[in-house]
């Protein structure tokens, strides 16, 4: 009789891939694609450079899937991949070279701004709005939870350079919010 591993428990699923089973891999894809497009999008912009970023990351994963310890969880061991392919393109490619601005800015003054009436996709696309340095820094300090240190290794630039980008982006999207008027915030609810 045909045995069928199962799919539904995280260590069936990393099992079925391991033996090079096609339904297993695709089960995989299947699940976590989604969220990790949206990662690549993140970095990337570009929607295909973005599948292709996330194409790479799949075949790393296949591939590295044999070093994975069950230490933590599944998903977090495989966005580092993707996140870890992503920065790779951006760093590799003269495209997406990244801008560190490291010229005196002024400060940003303190503005009166209403975040809690934000729709979150409207804070997204701010975020993609910013120059490739400061978003890439955003991104892996904010939603990823990278530390600085980690982003400077990660990146190539010094732990410094990554608070700076980091600050730098919290201020213009702030900036970005306080600019807004009333009527162009939408209210939750």
């Amino acid at each position: 009789m045909f045995s069928r591993v199962n799919f539904s428990t995280e260590s069936g699923l990393v099992q079925g891939c391991l033996q090079g089973d096609r339904m297993a891999q695709r089960h995989l894809y299947d699940q976590y694609s989604g969220k990790f497009l949206a990662i690549c999008i993140r970095y990337l912009k570009d929607r295909e450079h973005a599948e292709d970023v996330m194409i790479e990351g799949f075949m790393k994963i296949f591939e590295k899937l044999p070093q994975f310890q069950s230490k933590g969880s599944l998903e977090g061991w495989m966005k580092r991949i993707i996140v870890t392919q992503a920065l790779m393109t951006l760093r590799s490619n003269r495209h997406f070279m990244m801008e560190i601005n490291m010229e005196n800015e002024t400060e940003y003054q303190d503005h009166n701004y209403e975040l809690n009436h934000m729709e979150t996709e409207d804070l997204m696309r701010m975020v993609e709005s910013l120059p490739v340095g400061y978003r890439t820094v955003f991104n892996l300090y904010a939603i990823e939870g990278f530390s600085h240190q980690e982003i400077g290794d990660l990146l190539g630039i010094s732990e410094s350079t990554s608070k700076s980008q980091l600050n730098r982006a919290r201020n213009t999207l702030k900036e970005k919010i306080a600019s807004q008027t009333p009527k162009e915030r939408r209210i939750n609810g």
